[in-house]
């Protein structure tokens, strides 16, 4: 009776922590809703043809169509490097947000401006980088050497990428892009 009772428990426990690390993985509204390619910027068709010994650097605006924040550039590591520092080598400025200051980017190269309207089902909203925005935001995504690209689990200033891999900062709104182009 006992073992069982015991591998009752442990079942539970376990259920209960695969629970909480699902809970803990991403908020909700910064979950894409799908992870079919969408159409985005010429940014990653672009990056897409390069070859690249390092990691391979994109930033496409997306659904805000500012082709003055899409860009796309190798940088030369050759050992496993936090993302932020990828950046910084790449020349991106990122802005944070008030809760997560070097996690998430708020804005990428001043892009979505302060006074900028950002269009999205409910209306328009301008980006005040406070948290509260959850219909418009700068998604990062991650792509091994060899793999596909798959939502990145953790923030600027923890992700580690190594040569070969690819990252891209993806402006989604409501959504949309869903991922970036393949």
């Amino acid at each position: 009776m006992t073992n069982i009772r015991t591998a009752a428990a442990s079942s539970l426990a376990a259920a209960g922590l695969l629970f909480s690390l699902a809970a803990c993985s991403a908020p909700a509204a910064t979950q894409p809703a799908t992870s079919a390619p969408a159409t985005t910027a010429a940014a990653s068709s672009a990056a897409a043809s390069e070859n690249c010994d390092g990691v391979q650097v994109i930033v496409d605006s997306g659904a805000l169509k500012q082709d003055a924040a899409d860009t796309s550039t190798c940088v030369d590591v050759t050992e496993p490097t936090v993302a932020s520092e990828i950046l910084d080598e790449a020349g991106i400025k990122t802005e944070g947000t008030a809760k997560y200051p070097t996690s998430f980017a708020c804005r990428v190269n001043g892009v979505p401006a302060a006074d900028f309207d950002i269009t999205h089902k409910g209306g328009t909203l301008r980006e005040a980088c406070d948290d509260k925005n959850t219909v418009s935001y700068w998604a990062l995504w991650v792509k091994p050497a060899a793999g596909t690209w798959g939502y990145a689990q953790e923030g600027l200033d923890s992700l580690m990428l190594n040569p070969g891999e690819s990252l891209e900062l993806l402006y989604t709104v409501d959504g949309e892009p869903a991922a970036p182009k393949a």
